[in-house]
């Protein structure tokens, strides 16, 4: 309990001082935001300030906080220690930094933004990347709702049933303007989303039959399978943390806002206020195992959310709480399947200005996605080796955005900041290199090599970082 009340405060001491800090050294003003210069009435619309935080909340806080620490959870309480100082030291500024970023450029999409401080073939890369990531989580987070909607509902509407309406839904979301869908009911949903997360909360701080296990007498592995924390439980965590998808989510809000100064509440704080829910569920999950309520190894976060949210909550509040669940992946999945279709339009530099257009670049898009769906249904293991390349991806698309603020930090005279980014790319090079170094949807090599290419592979991007940005500022020097 004492672990679970500090890590609370830690958190809101890091968004109360690094995330001001983190705002002072990158420079918000006053001056003009693409959402008044551009204003189309469809993507770049100006909104209430209130409405934006909770929409990016939405945008951001897809499968990762619930399901993400639901797993991490099998950990035992050191992955508290991950969301806490991940999500002050690198999903934050992660967030914060991208977005403010898309601001600074006319509202461009993190891969366009990359290609301006990396050169051409960081931008293809970038490009690829997010496309593959924004399609998978399209494909990942219309199936996990569909399954949960299947649990609620009779039983002819099946979780297929449920996944076209999903995918109806998706669509009409991917074109229509900003403010007519999203606008309007995102902010809703963030609300019974942080009333949902603090009634979790709640429970667990002041139901005294809920046992949470402190930090400093389970200071080690609990996972049932034994698997390694280094570097799984980094990459399982996912957007409890950090997630290279918040990048592709922080330009749809940097089109609506007023001004600059909103970006530390819009990107910074929500960030945290997701790191919030993950310590949540996190915290509820190791309380009910503690129960034994359910085995830690059931294998399902699915099963375990609707444990937590029965047990914690009752049978009413359980039932508000997991439709909370279901919505947060589909609140993700619907503006990533919009941020895939503006990252296309600019890549290909086709006009967006019609409904009719954007329908036309809409449709290949849910084509993909449905024949995904058709191999995840086939293929007996499909799913499972979706979400593994889903959760890899997710968290290397970081680092190249992590490597593009840095070099934008160098030739914007704040090389002495550079570690703010720096310092969180090199440690998720060595995670994710390590990972698919020792996956076998990787390389499937033994421990100890992996583990050192994984450190080689953080060192060569730190030097990488310093040599490049030097390189970028002395060239703005003799300009």
């Amino acid at each position: 309990m004492l672990t679970f009340i500090l890590c609370i405060a830690a958190l809101v001491v890091g968004y109360i001082f690094y995330g001001k800090r983190v705002d002072k050294i990158f420079g918000s003003d006053d001056r003009e935001t693409p959402a008044i210069a551009l204003n189309d009435g469809v993507d770049f619309v100006p909104m209430k300030g209130w409405k934006i935080f909770l929409v990016q909340l939405l945008n951001i806080a897809g499968l990762g906080p619930i399901f993400g620490a639901l797993n991490g959870a099998l950990f035992g309480p050191v992955v508290y220690l991950w969301i806490v100082f991940g999500t002050i030291f690198a999903g934050g500024v992660h967030d914060y930094m991208c977005g403010m970023l898309s601001m600074r450029h006319k509202g461009a999409s993190i891969s366009e933004i990359t290609g301006t401080y990396l050169g051409k073939v960081m931008l293809q890369v970038m490009r690829v990347f997010s496309v593959i990531l924004l399609v998978m989580v399209g494909v990942v987070f219309s199936k996990g709702p569909a399954g949960l909607l299947a649990l609620l509902t009779p039983e002819k509407l099946d979780a297929t049933f449920w996944l076209w309406v999903i995918i109806i839904y998706y669509f009409i979301a991917t074109f229509v303007p900003i403010d007519k869908v999203i606008g309007k009911i995102y902010p809703i949903f963030g609300i019974c989303l942080i009333i949902m997360a603090v009634g979790v909360a709640g429970v667990l701080l002041f139901a005294h039959e809920y046992q949470m296990p402190e930090l400093w007498n389970n200071f080690y592995n609990q996972h049932p399978q034994n698997i390694h924390i280094w570097p799984f439980m980094f990459v399982t965590v996912a957007c409890g943390a950090i997630s290279g998808f918040h990048a592709t989510q922080s330009p749809l809000m940097a089109r609506c806002m007023k001004s600059e100064k909103q970006g530390r509440m819009t990107f910074y704080n929500m960030m945290v206020l997701e790191g919030f829910i993950a310590m949540v569920w996190a915290a509820g999950a190791m309380g009910v195992y503690n129960l034994a309520l359910q085995e830690p190894n059931a294998g399902l976060a699915t099963g375990t959310v609707g444990v937590v949210c029965k047990y914690l909550l009752g049978h009413v509040g359980g039932i508000i709480a997991l439709l909370g669940v279901i919505v947060l992946p589909i609140t993700s999945g619907d503006t990533a399947l919009r941020a895939l279709r503006l990252s296309l339009s600019e890549t290909l530099h086709i006009d967006q200005s019609t409904n009719g257009k954007r329908i036309k670049l809409a449709v290949p898009i849910f084509a993909l996605v449905i024949a995904i769906l058709v191999f995840a249904k086939t293929n007996a293991d499909g799913f499972n080796i979706l979400w593994r390349y889903f959760a890899w991806a997710n968290q290397t698309l970081s680092l190249f955005a992590f490597l593009c603020i840095t070099a934008w930090m160098f030739e914007n005279g704040k090389g002495k900041w550079a570690w703010i980014p720096m310092i969180p790319g090199c440690f998720y090079t060595f995670i994710c290199v390590t990972y698919i170094a020792n996956a076998h949807i990787g390389f499937n090599i033994p421990w100890t090599p992996a583990y050192i290419i994984g450190v080689a592979c953080a060192v060569a991007y730190v030097v990488a970082c310093c040599m490049y940005g030097k390189k970028r500022a002395a060239k703005l020097l003799a300009k």
